[in-house]
């Protein structure tokens, strides 16, 4: 038995042809699925990256209203606004209404190229929640409904595509 494994141990022949070709050609599969799953995978943290980006951009926005002045307290002042259908950016009437800090303002226009974000464009839509039927659940004159809808083009798995993907995060404000 102990002369069976001296001679096993002294064997230095190695491998031959047909294992190395067997194991070349493992390898080999395996790498072509590797190959095949790499640009998925690319695409799929562009995606993750890109909403990301766009989901704190629309929350930058509405920090921004949130911060925005809308007081009841005289001297009432307006720096909200409201958009004045669904496709117009907030405004505050000088004339007749409140006003922000003295003046009539478009509080938060939309912006079609983002600064600093190139590929990224954003709007803001007000709608008083005290006018109609209201927002949602919720009529009230002082409450608004901020929608920030922030578009991006998305890259997918065959370059970029022609259609744009949107993030669109809202809240509700009120009066102070």
């Amino acid at each position: 038995m102990i002369e069976r494994v001296r001679a096993l141990i002294r064997n230095e022949r190695g491998l031959t042809l047909a294992e190395i070709l067997a194991a070349v050609a493992v390898i080999g599969i395996g790498l072509v699925g590797l190959a095949v799953v790499i640009p998925i995978a690319s695409y799929g943290l562009q995606e993750g990256n890109q909403l990301s980006t766009a989901t704190f951009l629309a929350e930058q926005r509405l920090e921004q209203v949130k911060n925005a002045v809308w007081q009841a307290s005289a001297p009432t002042n307006d720096c909200i606004g409201v958009s004045a259908n669904a496709t117009a950016a907030p405004t505050v009437p000088y004339a007749g209404g409140d006003s922000c800090n003295g003046a009539a303002a478009t509080t938060f226009p939309d912006e079609a190229n983002v600064p600093g974000y190139t590929g990224y464009a954003r709007n803001v839509r007000v709608t008083d929640c005290g006018v109609g039927a209201g927002c949602g659940l919720v009529v009230h004159s002082d409450m608004r409904l901020v929608t920030v809808t922030v578009t991006y083009r998305p890259l997918t798995a065959a370059g970029q595509t022609t259609t744009n993907k949107s993030a669109v995060v809202s809240l509700l404000v009120a009066k102070r």
